[in-house]
């Protein structure tokens, strides 16, 4: 090991690949082993594309929240939440975790208003078509796979940046043996391989942080919560810490801190365009049960609060402690702003504490983190590929099987291409931090007018097209612009700029309102009729008409609906497989009505059906359920945005530095949220799915993983 501040190599090449390799092959047995079982005993076949796509529509709470969490547990929430703390202090991850969780509990919203419009749809896209037709759709679909591409590259950089820094393997083989770990288990298991194996990340990213954050804030050389507050307040007194531009005193202890704001703004707005461009949030919104989506969602926002706020805070101020000490990695030197940038002052951290056992832990973090993003980033993606490109223009008759082999393919071909789109940000100088004050002028855009396409009826295609191409155009513009007027020169350096990534940003996203309502109520102004979403039709299999089984234009003939654990099922023979049973959710509800077979047949192409007939799959009483649930999740969604905004925030922006009892409390209380979310996505999903355990558990001890069903 170096000790110098230049490259320092923590563990063996060796190791690192042993655990890229190791632990690629370990989750793909688990899940083809869970598969089977699902498909077997609970009757879950991930070769149906209601399956592949949106997991039947019958996941529970528990299975949610812990999914929502772990896809957005991205690698930046440890390890840049870790740097912000080192850079800014105390303000910084506190700020950083309130702008996760307004994102989930916005999509909360979103998600039963979708329910409630469009109950039957599989991505966000699906939706855009059928409201403003192929060209926006296009637009639509080169967003949502621009914020995919960025949003999953950004991951893989920092995993292969630090895979790279930490054990000597090469970043090009670190860049593509990452994503290509995921492809088996996710092309095999679809969106339900991607909950599972998200619980497994989860529950061993979140133990991990919780050993981190203790073991460090327990190190002889931290001396606990006290300990720590009394070893920075020395350092900074000393001067061995440097002031903090832009934070009140120059202290890591006053919340009043420049760098802190603008920071957590972008990244505000940057999240807001990953969570609403991304169709995977979307999938899971559809994929759950109605009931459990805005508690699921909403509960994965409380949850997600947890994980940049205690770790951020104790180990990015320990880092200042350690840093100065012999144990540290780079002592007698400080890390290099390359080393900050790359994500290391955590990793360093832990070394100094733990020891190579805790980097190794780390790394089991690292791939948890990385890979559970980027499943359900490829679940996404694919999704686009196989419905939106290739069964909406390509082929519009294609079968269940034909659309899940085009899935397969899609699962495939992105890891390569997302290799490749990684690797040229790296050698482009790239890293984490720089990214993070891009990405929202690239990935914005058409958030407003996305949310619009299900809140407003105003909105028409042109302008649904046109706003979010001008608002990239407008925010780039700003950037760039602001960049080449004070700097005289556009780089890699120059274009890091804090504020001028703001500005770009905030043109970015919010310029397409102005551009959408203009537009909208100028040029050819329309009303759209709602009922149009009703025409989304579930697929199904391979002789089954591909119509809408429930918007028919008589009412269905009322018959008991099986239900599977509280879960309301319809069985359709598959008729090319009679000793087949096909699962399709019954109206995703309960309250929803089976339909016979004659009656199914007699069923007219729901293109066909006039507006007039058109009929909502749900019942009144499930309308009525769906309308209280969206009540909760506007007030907890306006609840998170006050408190974590204004009403927690505002008081601390102030010229004062954290007393001691102040900070102890502070430290605590974020300890104390990292074990709420341990229980919330870790231990309750294992209780609110224990039927279905017991069920997949007593099928395999009865008659093992290779029965012929």
């Amino acid at each position: 090991m170096s000790g110098s501040g230049g490259h320092v190599t923590l563990l063996s090449q060796g190791t690192g690949y042993g655990i890229i390799i190791g632990l690629s092959i370990f989750f793909c047995l688990f899940i083809l082993a869970a598969i089977r079982i699902q498909k077997l005993y609970l009757q879950e076949d991930s070769e149906k594309s209601e399956m592949f796509m949106v997991a039947n529509r019958t996941v529970g709470i528990g299975l949610t929240a812990s999914a929502v969490f772990s896809s957005w547990m991205w690698l930046s929430e440890t390890v840049f939440a870790v740097v912000v703390g080192y850079n800014y202090g105390i303000a910084a991850p506190m700020l950083y975790g309130g702008g996760l969780a307004i994102q989930i509990s916005l999509m909360a919203v979103v998600g039963v208003v979708c329910k409630l419009k469009a109950p039957h749809a599989h991505t966000s896209l699906e939706i855009v078509r059928t409201r403003y037709g192929s060209i926006a759709h296009g637009v639509f679909t080169i967003l949502n796979l621009i914020n995919n591409i960025f949003g999953c590259s950004s991951i893989i950089l920092a995993g292969s940046q630090l895979m790279t820094g930490i054990t000597g393997v090469h970043l090009v083989a670190a860049t593509i043996l990452l994503p290509l770990g995921v492809v088996a288990y996710t092309a095999v298991g679809g969106l339900k391989a991607t909950f599972l194996t998200d619980y497994v990340h989860t529950a061993v990213a979140l133990i991990l942080i919780i050993f981190f954050t203790l073991k460090v804030l327990t190190n002889e050389h931290i001396g606990g919560i006290g300990g720590l507050y009394d070893k920075v307040r020395a350092a900074e007194a000393a001067g061995t810490i440097l002031p903090v531009p832009g934070n009140y005193a120059g202290s890591l202890l006053a919340f009043k801190s420049k760098g802190a704001i603008i920071f957590s703004t972008l990244i505000k707005l940057g999240n807001l365009g990953l969570v609403t461009m991304d169709t995977a949030f979307w999938q899971k919104s559809f994929a759950s049960e109605v009931s459990a989506t805005v508690p699921g969602y909403d509960l994965a926002a409380l949850s997600i609060f947890a994980v940049p706020w205690g770790i951020g805070s104790v180990i990015g101020l320990s880092t200042r402690v350690l840093e100065r000490l012999p144990i540290f990695p780079t002592y007698p030197n400080p890390m290099s702003a390359g080393q900050v940038g790359a994500g290391l002052p955590m990793v360093y951290t832990i070394y100094a504490v733990v020891g190579r056992g805790g980097v190794i832990a780390f790394l089991f973090l690292l791939f948890m983190a990385l890979t559970s993003t980027v499943s359900s980033s490829m679940i996404a993606v694919s999704s686009i590929f196989s419905f939106d490109v290739y069964r909406t223009y390509l082929k519009p008759k294609a079968t269940d099987r034909q659309i899940i082999r085009i899935s397969h393919f899609g699962v495939f071909f992105y890891s390569l291409f997302i290799s490749a789109f990684t690797l040229a940000l790296s050698y482009g100088g790239a890293n984490m931090l720089w990214w993070n004050y891009f990405a929202p002028m690239i990935i914005c855009p058409g958030v407003v007018p996305l949310i619009l396409t299900i809140f407003w009826k105003r909105q028409t295609a042109l302008a649904a097209t046109l706003s979010p191409i001008l608002g990239m155009a407008t925010g780039i513009s700003i950037w760039l612009g602001l960049v080449k007027h004070e700097f005289g020169v556009v780089n890699m350096t120059t274009t890091s700029n804090q504020i001028f990534n703001l500005y770009g940003a905030l043109g970015t996203i919010f310029s397409p309102l102005l551009y959408s309502v203009v537009i909208s109520l100028t040029i050819k102004p329309t009303v759209f009729d709602w009922r149009e979403f009703l025409r989304i039709s579930l697929v199904q299999d391979d002789d089954t008409s591909k119509t809408d089984i429930t918007a028919t234009t008589e009412t269905p003939t009322s018959t008991p609906t099986p239900t599977e654990h509280g879960v309301p099922v319809e069985n359709l023979v598959d008729d090319k497989n009679p000793g087949e049973v096909q699962v399709v959710p019954s109206s995703i509800l309960s309250g929803s009505q089976a339909v016979d077979e004659k009656q199914k047949q007699a069923t007219p192409t729901v293109a066909a059906i006039s507006l007039d007939d058109v009929t909502h799959p749900l019942d009144d009483a499930s309308l009525r359920h769906l309308y209280r649930w969206l009540k909760i999740a506007l007030g907890v969604f306006v609840s998170l945005v006050l408190i974590t905004w204004v009403v927690w925030p505002m008081p601390l922006w102030r010229d004062y530095i954290f007393g001691k009892a102040f900070f102890s409390g502070w430290i605590t209380v974020s300890i104390i949220w990292q074990f709420f979310a341990l229980f919330s996505v870790v231990i309750f999903p294992v209780w609110d799915g224990r039927h279905a355990l017991a069920k997949g558990y007593r099928g395999v001890r009865t008659h093992g993983f290779f029965r012929r069903h």
